[in-house]
């Protein structure tokens, strides 16, 4: 089978919470929300269950690194004190400064915090693993859930969009699985763990620090509020300028050959200036709560060292307790502004994971049946039976299409553009299932085959040609896989592309590159029906096959292909009429109906619409 009816088978990091009482600005605001929160997260939870027991691990050395991590300051706290009252003890006389006993504490605080980073690489390790092994699934997924889609899909739904599911919105996921439930653990328990700490050396001094808390998320809400309309305008103005970037890249010969170069930095330029107004006003909003925590952040400290001082005064606690205190608050205010981080985030995960799975699980096309019918004895005669088709329902362009080819016949298609030329052999291969009426191959309607074997049977070569990154040799044996290399070279012998392969860099074995640009049109032609020809199918379909090569090549390539064509039944769809006046049978095609049929000369002798279109084409 050729590469074209192939291809139709198959286009961390915490950031620092700057400010002292920990706040910053929250990043990943912008984004899609998901239409179903809970319906998407619970479809990505049903992915995670498979990893349950590692889950746990990654649970239990979190929870082991924070709690760790908690203790510290209690004990750097108890080491002020043991300064503070071994001085005041040396400037009374009644003592001095126990080193012993502080280096014994700090001795324990570096174990301590030892512990806690082992358990936090272990609970990372084993959460990279399991966010790497989800995505690689779902990329799979995709990759193979691509193949078993139909046509129709791909014809309403760009190439971006579906590439922005492998890419951009696993990638989301892959980001968040590694981040947020990590992040989710942490926080929580830094926010449980430090306030019994917190309350532990004074409720008092945790009630004045929390009351910060409403003043600084209210102020940050109500940022967030007004930022989120302007990161959602980001994204879509990005999508413009990278959809506007790849368009003119990828026809930047067409842009330059019309000197369409100042319309297209006219409107990459209109583009640019909205993606920036957005932007500014976004990032600057969104930078605004950084200050707006550190402003509320010093208040409260300001208020906690009023009241740690005057409790100190009264001996209701140490010196050493008010330092812990600060650094308990700092580590309070942490997690929470984390926590609103990874809520925004989740959001995003959200959309993300949505449109992953509503991909996934969108319709496929039947590729097999119950007690389908063999191909191996099909004797390829074909027969189109009053066949209606619209590629939308209320668009019918193949009106009532009926003709019958004996196996072993060519038969040419030929009709103006947007005739339905193309479209009739897209649905003999079943790419589309037809609205009305029946199409049959050796009497057996093409409904009762299995899609992959009944495209087996057909080799296609097609105006657009596909060539993949890879060797010639390569490329050629995509037709036959299990092809030797000899017979590689006997098909392309065959479509007159030997000599020019010879003359090339390293041969058959030179390497195309990504857009096979280091070979001509015109050669590239020559390679798909060496493919089609290696192939060895039994019904064959030229799509404007010879439209890309010169006249002398393609007269080389019509002998070729005429001794490839005996026996077998062959659909040449042509604009060049007279590359077909030796059809078996021509079938004039008009507003989707065959409106003529016949031999050249029976045509020709009519004197009607096929006649019309010959006869245009060699007039001076």
């Amino acid at each position: 089978m050729s590469s074209e009816n192939k291809s139709f088978n198959q286009t961390r990091g915490r950031g620092p919470m700057g400010g002292p009482m920990g706040g910053g600005p929250m990043g990943g605001m912008g984004g899609p929300k998901a239409k179903d929160f809970k319906g998407a997260i619970g479809k990505l939870a049903g992915n995670l269950k498979e990893f349950r027991i590692r889950l746990l691990f990654v649970f239990l050395f979190a929870v082991g690194s924070t709690v760790f991590s908690i203790v510290g300051p209690k004990i750097l706290g108890n080491v002020t004190t043991e300064i503070f009252e071994g001085l005041v003890e040396k400037v009374t006389g009644t003592g001095g400064i126990d080193f012993d006993g502080i280096g014994r504490i700090l001795l324990g605080l570096i174990i301590l915090y030892i512990i806690s980073s082992i358990f936090s690489l272990i609970q990372g390790f084993i959460m990279t693993d399991i966010s790497q092994k989800v995505t690689f699934r779902l990329r799979k997924d995709i990759s193979e859930k691509i193949n078993r889609m139909p046509m129709n899909y791909f014809d309403n739904t760009t190439h971006g969009e579906v590439l922005s599911r492998v890419t951009n919105d696993v990638e989301t996921l892959n980001v968040s699985l590694n981040q947020s439930i990590q992040q989710i653990i942490t926080s929580t328990t830094m926010i449980i763990g430090v306030l019994i700490m917190m309350i532990s050396i004074s409720g008092a001094m945790t009630l004045v620090a929390i009351l910060t808390l409403p003043i600084s998320m209210g102020l940050i809400m109500f940022i967030m509020k007004k930022s989120q309309k302007y990161f959602k305008e980001q994204q879509a103005f990005l999508g413009h300028v990278n959809g506007q970037v790849e368009e003119v890249f990828s026809g930047h010969n067409i842009v330059k050959a019309f000197n369409g170069e100042d319309k297209a930095i006219e409107e990459f330029g209109k583009s640019n200036d909205d993606l920036y107004n957005t932007a500014w006003k976004s990032q600057f909003l969104s930078g605004m709560m950084h200050p707006i925590m550190m402003f509320v952040g010093n208040l409260g400290y300001v208020a906690v060292a009023i009241i740690g001082g005057y409790l100190a005064v009264k001996r209701s606690i140490e010196v050493g307790d008010i330092q812990a205190f600060i650094q308990y608050v700092r580590s309070f205010n942490q997690p929470i502004a984390q926590l609103a981080q990874v809520s925004s985030q989740l959001q995003q995960t959200a959309a993300a994971a949505e449109r992953v799975f509503e991909f996934l699980e969108e319709e496929e096309e039947e590729a097999s049946i119950s007690n389908p019918i063999s191909t191996e004895k099909i004797n390829s005669r074909v027969e189109f039976q009053n066949v209606k088709f619209g590629y939308h329902p209320e668009k019918i362009i193949i009106n009532d299409f009926s003709a019958k080819v004996e196996s072993g016949q060519k038969i040419a298609i030929v009709g103006p553009t947007g005739a339905g030329k193309t479209t009739i052999v897209k649905l003999l291969m079943r790419f589309y299932d037809i609205n009305q009426g029946a199409i049959l191959i050796d009497g057996n309607n093409i409904r009762d085959f299995n899609r992959g074997e009944l495209r087996q049977m057909f080799g296609m070569v097609l105006q657009d040609t596909w060539l993949f990154n890879g060797t010639i040799m390569d490329n050629i044996r995509y037709g036959k896989e299990d092809a030797t290399d000899e017979e590689v070279i006997e098909a392309a012998k065959a479509a007159h592309a030997h000599h020019f392969i010879s003359t090339l860099p390293d041969g058959y074995q030179m390497v195309l590159n990504e857009e096979a640009s280091n070979v001509s049109q015109g050669q590239k032609q020559l390679l798909t029906i060496a493919r089609a020809i290696l192939a060895n199918p039994k019904i064959l379909i030229l799509d404007e096959a010879t439209s890309s090569v010169d006249t002398r090549t393609e007269i080389r390539i019509q002998k070729a292909m005429d001794h490839l064509m005996h026996g077998r039944t062959s659909f040449i769809i042509a604009h060049r009429l007279s590359t077909i006046r030796d059809a078996d049978l021509i079938l004039v095609m008009k507003d989707g109906d065959i409106i003529e049929q016949g031999n050249h000369e029976n045509l020709i002798q009519q004197e009607g619409f096929y006649a019309s279109l010959y006869n245009s084409q060699f007039e001076q």
